[in-house]
């Protein structure tokens, strides 16, 4: 990359440019001007936008699907078309204006994925309203305060998350109305007044707007869409505020690489107040797909599945770790004539694939049908997202599947997509090149040895900047100040660095804050500090990845505890370094930290699964702690870097899967 001027660069694996602009780096397909619009429908600057424009182009096209009918069964896929969402969110936002919702209100939706959901994003956008999705998942805790931190006026819900908002509705002073999907007039009459809160059917809205229609108040595309609370890494939830502007601009960018047609299928699963989700079903919506929605319970999603039969599938790599562990085992299983014929197919593939030339197709026919029929048998495209999935789950997946094998990098900050890997490029371990709607570049983190001299590749935090990028945190301007610098760089807090072809991989974080492969948020230092008061533990460095589920740690132990311990059981040995290394030792140390973190009320995902005890403590002799004895967590992983594979090696025989590590 060169400062200052204009750079192109080619790479030869992927026919493909990549311009760097004054040392940040853009899509060839958008160079000189950041997308901010779809190509074939410029007009399109919202939801509401979209939206219209989708029921107008697909109005008799199949749109939202559900197989859970009124009794509760389950049976095929019913559908609402385009014509008859437009209906309905033209009834629900009318109903909301007949209940004197002012414009602008925010509107909490605290549901599962299902059509409902969909419409009342539809209606929030076609009235002017905010919506702001409240995880299903989410605590009493949370839901109160993200209800009161957005002067949330509605919320819609479902019976069951009507029983938890109902024991604190004396505490929420902006809420006006909460309305039930899925709630009988007889519930609704059987509820004690709350304060003037009104609560009634979502059939009883619908009817009101039906009867009372009212016109859309089109917002603009500067106008606020939906405020995304984070789920908090430290603290209390953060507010996302995002545009129209915003999330068009995303999604159009997202689709110059991705092609999806009103032919595809999408299944929707992953949670719809993710911004990933979000971002897909805008997507979807535009292109006239069909979504259909599964259950509600992730055990039957494979049936779902393979009624559905969809042709796009986005997940997370926990659920790809799944697919490819139940995959093995079944190999392993199958005995040793199908075995040694896996075998054979997948190499065979896999070589063709990396090759750049097409399998023969004898592979499929005999191995890799029957593989693809776990996910219905149609699934022509594979986008993995929300946290790094490893390359070779990546190689696995592009040779049982085929079609097009994606993995992408993004943030609820930027609209989703930061990053996606292009078609064709079969090399993994990476996210690929900038969504044509931003810019990225890497900035120097110093402290960390990471610069733009690094050879062979220039690394650093990675910041972006374009259409796609988020307003602020919703009544927090320090923590926006904090994100966006001056010049309108976003501060990811990840480190990456730039492979051939502008290929931006991801290799570190910033922030001692990381996240495990399941999704989960990791404060280490806080579990730190949990464990120093273990009797056996002078220092604890705990260790975890986005690659893995569980965390590591390596304690420098208290000597006289440990031989003290030792001798009382009689194991010899000739020094501490000797007894560190015994497994009766790590296993009586890790029992006691078990026992400090239950006290401490741990997650269970913050206790770490195995433990490296070393004798000599972190020091600033050793270069492991900062002058204000803090450990130095890039230095550690790299001074404990074998340690730590080892581990987690460990812990991938316990649990009968391959080891993974992004070491």
């Amino acid at each position: 990359m060169s400062e200052g001027g204009v750079l192109s660069t080619r790479s030869a694996d992927l026919n493909s440019e990549i311009l760097s602009i004054e040392g940040s780096l853009r899509s060839v397909r958008s160079p000189l001007k950041l997308v901010e619009r779809f190509e074939d429908h410029p007009e399109i600057g919202t939801l509401h936008d979209n939206f219209v424009n989708a029921v107008d182009s697909y109005r008799d096209l199949k749109y939202l699907g559900t197989r859970v009918r009124m009794d509760g069964s389950v049976g095929e896929y019913k559908w609402m078309t385009y014509g008859e969402a437009g209906t309905a969110r033209t009834a629900i936002g009318s109903g909301l204006v007949y209940h004197g919702i002012p414009k602008g209100a925010c509107i909490g939706i605290y549901l599962i994925n299902r059509p409902e959901w969909m419409v009342i994003e539809h209606a929030c956008s076609s009235y002017s309203y905010i919506s702001v999705p409240l995880y299903d998942t989410l605590g009493p805790d949370a839901v109160k305060y993200i209800v009161n931190h957005a002067d949330i006026q509605v919320v819609f819900c479902v019976p069951d998350n009507l029983s938890n908002l109902m024991s604190f509705l004396s505490d929420l002073s902006s809420l006006r109305l909460i309305v039930v999907i899925g709630g009988t007039e007889q519930l609704m009459a059987s509820l004690p007044s709350k304060g003037g809160i009104e609560v009634i059917s979502y059939l009883n809205l619908q009817d009101e707007g039906h009867c009372n229609p009212q016109p859309f108040r089109s917002p603009l595309p500067e106008d606020v869409a939906t405020i995304c609370y984070t789920s908090g890494t430290t603290g209390t939830p953060k507010g996302a505020v995002l545009s129209h502007g915003n999330l068009i601009a995303s999604v159009a960018g997202s689709l110059l690489s991705i092609k999806m047609t009103s032919m595809d299928i999408y299944i929707s699963y992953l949670p719809l107040a993710h911004i990933y989700e979000r971002a897909i079903t805008i997507g979807m919506t535009y292109s006239g797909a069909a979504i259909g929605f599964y259950q509600g319970d992730h055990m039957t999603l494979m049936d779902d599945l393979a009624v559905l039969r969809p042709t796009i599938f986005a997940s997370v790599p926990r659920l790809y770790n799944r697919i490819y562990s139940g995959i093995l085992n079944s190999v392993r299983m199958s005995g040793s004539v199908k075995q040694r014929l896996f075998n054979v197919a997948f190499n065979a593939k896999k070589q063709a694939i990396m090759k750049g030339k097409v399998p023969s197709s004898i592979w499929d026919k005999l191995v890799f049908n029957k593989i693809k029929a776990k996910l219905g048998g149609r699934v022509h495209m594979m986008v993995s997202g929300a946290s790094p999935i490893s390359p070779e789950v990546m190689d696995f997946l592009r040779v049982c599947f085929g079609g097009r094998i994606s993995e992408g990098y993004g943030m609820t900050e930027t609209s989703c997509m930061v990053t996606l890997t292009e078609e064709g490029d079969n090399l993994s371990g990476h996210v690929g090149p900038p969504n044509p709607a931003c810019e990225v570049k890497l900035e120097d983190v110093t402290e960390m040895n990471y610069t733009s001299d690094d050879k062979p590749y220039p690394r650093g935090e990675v910041c972006v900047r374009g259409p796609s990028v988020f307003k602020g945190y919703f009544k927090d301007d320090m923590q926006t100040q904090e994100m966006i610098d001056r010049n309108g760089w976003l501060h990811t807090g990840d480190i990456g660095l730039w492979l051939p072809g502008g290929r931006l991989k991801i290799i570190d974080r910033k922030k001692n804050i990381f996240k495990l492969a399941q999704g989960e948020y990791i404060a280490p230092e806080k579990i730190e500090n949990v464990y120093a008061n273990s009797k056996f533990v002078v220092q604890c460095f705990v260790y975890g990845d986005s690659l893995n589920s569980s965390l590591v740690a390596v304690v420098a132990v208290e000597p006289d505890v440990l031989k003290e311990w030792a001798i009382s059981e009689g194991i010899k040995f000739e020094n501490l370094s000797q007894l560190c290394s015994d497994p009766r030792a790590k296993s009586v140390v890790l029992a006691d930290m078990d026992a400090v973190g239950r006290d401490a009320q741990l997650r269970g995902f913050e206790f770490v699964k195995a433990i490296t005890l070393v004798a000599e403590p972190f020091s600033l002799e050793n270069g492991l702690l900062t002058p204000t004895f803090k450990i130095k967590r890039p230095q550690a992983k790299a001074h404990f870097a074998k340690e730590i594979s080892d581990m987690y090696s460990n812990i991938a025989v316990d649990q009968g899967s391959l080891p993974r590590s992004s070491l």
